[in-house]
């Protein structure tokens, strides 16, 4: 005689391993790849943030040399201005425009060494990132010390 399905013996269930009190290998490595994760992000961060702040630096020494650019095209203008005037006329207004002149070239001369010396100051080298970096790897080789 054949035993229905709800009266067949059940087999005793598997014993449930121990809760474990400390996290598992899984766990400890699933927590580290998080904070590999975040230490990454953060550095990247950085470096945004560092290039971010001499592409302005630059931005703004570039400018000064597209004024000297300018002022130089204005020298050249009124340098031509110049010599029409004194071929048409040696008389005051010819004097005038080379003052004039001479007034733009000093302006682009002063625009031109401006911002030159301020692009020399740019590094675009993001130095913070760069040691967070090494800090960070020597934490990696050496985490207790």
């Amino acid at each position: 005689m054949a035993l229905s399905s709800q009266e067949q013996p059940t087999a005793p269930a598997p014993p449930q391993p121990p809760q474990a009190s400390e996290p598992s290998i899984g766990d400890l490595i699933g927590e580290i790849g998080q904070d590999v994760s975040q230490l990454v992000r953060t550095e990247i961060e950085l470096a945004k943030a560092e290039i971010k702040q001499e592409s302005a630096k630059a931005g703004k020494a570039v400018g000064m040399l597209g004024g000297a650019g300018y002022a130089g095209h204005v020298v050249l203008l009124f340098g031509t201005l110049t010599v029409l005037l004194a071929l048409a006329n040696v008389m005051n207004p010819a004097w005038a425009a080379l003052i004039v002149t001479a007034l733009w070239a000093a302006v682009g001369a002063v625009l031109y060494m401006t911002g030159r010396e301020r692009l020399r100051a740019v590094n675009l080298k993001p130095e913070q990132t760069v040691e967070t970096l090494k800090e960070d790897a020597q934490w990696a080789r050496h985490p207790t010390s």
